[in-house]
């Protein structure tokens, strides 16, 4: 299985943020931190934002921080936001498979993929940028916010 690109970039977001400390990035500076595009970081921080796990604060001093809610979110849990509800394959759709109706790979891909998501979903935030992950991603930062 893969991550989407905007799952992955939700993960490092957070990560980025989890160990910012009362520095404030804009959503500008974790892009370039990440080498990402600006508009697709901010379609992520702002889905963030609405999940109640990034507050962005606007004008100036302004900036993002980890809400207590972001640093406590499980990890399996941003990960099925973000990727959605849908199958590892379609089965259905514009060309339907024509075993559909009597197809056991579906069930068994469906079944790997809970357990994908079973086994994140222990994990918080928190957990995932102690040592030594934290302090490397203090060390990847460029600029003020980077430590």
């Amino acid at each position: 299985m893969r991550l989407l690109r905007s799952t992955d970039l939700a993960l490092r977001v957070l990560m980025r943020l989890a160990v910012a400390g009362s520095a404030s990035p804009t959503t500008r500076q974790v892009a370039e931190d990440m080498g990402v595009p600006y508009t697709h970081a901010a379609k992520v921080v702002a889905e963030l934002q609405h999940l109640g796990l990034v507050d962005a604060r606007r004008g100036r001093g302004g900036g993002l921080s980890l809400s207590e809610q972001g640093r406590d979110a499980s990890v399996g849990a941003i990960v099925r936001t973000f990727e959605g509800e849908g199958d590892v394959v379609e089965c259905e759709g514009t060309t339907p498979c024509p075993l559909n109706s009597a197809c056991r790979l579906r069930g068994a891909l469906r079944r790997a993929q809970e357990a994908f998501f079973a086994t994140l979903d222990p994990l918080t935030v928190r957990e995932i940028v102690a040592d030594p992950t934290g302090p490397l991603l203090l060390g990847i930062s460029r600029g003020p916010q980077g430590g």
